[in-house]
């Protein structure tokens, strides 16, 4: 098996997840607990393979230290990914048989939702442990769907990282959006009440369309979406998606947006800019959804989730301002503050 992934600080524990009888087959991955327990979304997509799954929650876990430590949340990095069955499958069979896994973990790893899965998956898990967010709001607290605090964050990150690289706000700027699911289509009708013309993709053609008469985008495929005349480009689809061929025919200046693990490499950041394109690593925009889930786990309030998520804007700037004070790129900037970060809690620990 070949699992390709930075590295940069090795995963803690690894669980392969299989219960034939309700249709489980994944993996959790606890990268780190320097912080606190490894939080991170339970994923469920159609991998082709075992290797392929290994690989997006090896990548996944480890993008979770750092965007948790960024944003300043007491938790290190997990993931978990759950291989879609083919054809008809008990649902409530397979979120309950995960949260049986998750339970066995004693409290090392806290899941919520993310790509393939919903509030009501989550509540199938609660029903067999304690350590899961995303559950349904009640009164003032936090919880709920994380994504539309996700979209906020990117929209946030996206004004702050126009105003520092393009020196304008969204009015009238054209915004290449890849992904109009949850985060993505809740990004654009935000992009839109800002002013930016918006151009959207999607491999869903139905929500793809409705979104594109609601909001007046206009449609292109999603082969095409990365190299269309615009100002920004916003990966709010699966992740690899900034490769070698896409950095080179990109147009866009900016690159923003709510997915992981964007850069198909990390020598793509290099790639990045040399072109003159500023990008904004994604797990420095995209980290409102796991504040939600933070707080909803902690027992805080909706309040403390949109003052954590309104930080991440001034956050994204700070990254920006000193790479190019250092004359380094932003991922380089941000990974080596995550590091810095995760290692002081680390010696404070010991």
């Amino acid at each position: 098996m070949v699992v390709q992934f930075s590295g940069r600080l090795p995963a803690l524990e690894t669980v392969r997840l299989e219960d034939k009888s309700a249709g489980l087959d994944g993996i959790i991955v606890v990268h780190s607990t320097t912080l606190g327990p490894g939080a991170g979304g339970c994923r469920l997509w159609h991998y082709p393979d075992l290797d392929q799954a290994f690989t997006d929650a090896f990548r996944l876990a480890e993008g979770m230290s750092y965007k948790n430590a960024m944003a300043g949340l007491p938790f290190g990095g997990a993931k978990a990914v759950l291989r879609r069955p083919d054809g008809p499958f008990d649902r409530a069979a397979l979120f309950q048989a995960f949260g049986r896994a998750v339970a066995a973990l004693g409290g090392r790893y806290v899941t919520a939702e993310d790509v393939g899965t919903t509030v009501a998956d989550m509540q199938e898990v609660a029903r067999e442990t304690r350590h899961v967010a995303g559950l349904a709001a009640v009164g003032a607290a936090a919880g709920g769907d994380p994504s539309p605090w996700t979209a906020q964050g990117v929209f946030g990150a996206i004004e702050a990282s126009a105003a520092f690289a393009l020196g304008s706000d969204l009015k009238g700027l054209t915004v290449a959006v890849q992904g109009t699911g949850n985060v993505g289509g809740e990004l654009c009708r935000r992009l839109a009440d800002a002013g930016a013309r918006l151009v959207i993709a999607d491999v869903a053609p139905g929500r793809r369309d409705r979104l594109a008469t609601i909001l007046g985008a206009r449609v292109v495929s999603a082969d095409t979406i990365a190299s269309v005349e615009a100002d920004v480009f916003v990966p709010c689809a699966l992740g690899g998606v900034l490769d070698e061929p896409t950095v080179a025919a990109m147009k866009a200046k900016l690159v923003c947006g709510g997915a992981n693990n964007q850069l198909a490499t990390p020598e793509i950041a290099g790639m990045l800019r040399e072109r003159g394109i500023t990008y904004v690593p994604d797990y420095v925009a995209n980290a409102g959804g796991i504040i939600s889930v933070s707080a909803e786990y902690l027992g805080e309030s909706a309040a403390s989730v949109a003052q954590r998520v309104a930080q991440i804007g001034p956050r994204v700037t700070a990254i920006l301002e000193e790479a190019a004070r250092r004359d380094i790129s932003p991922a380089t900037a941000a990974d080596e503050t995550a590091e810095r970060l995760i290692a002081s809690a680390g010696r404070l620990a010991a």
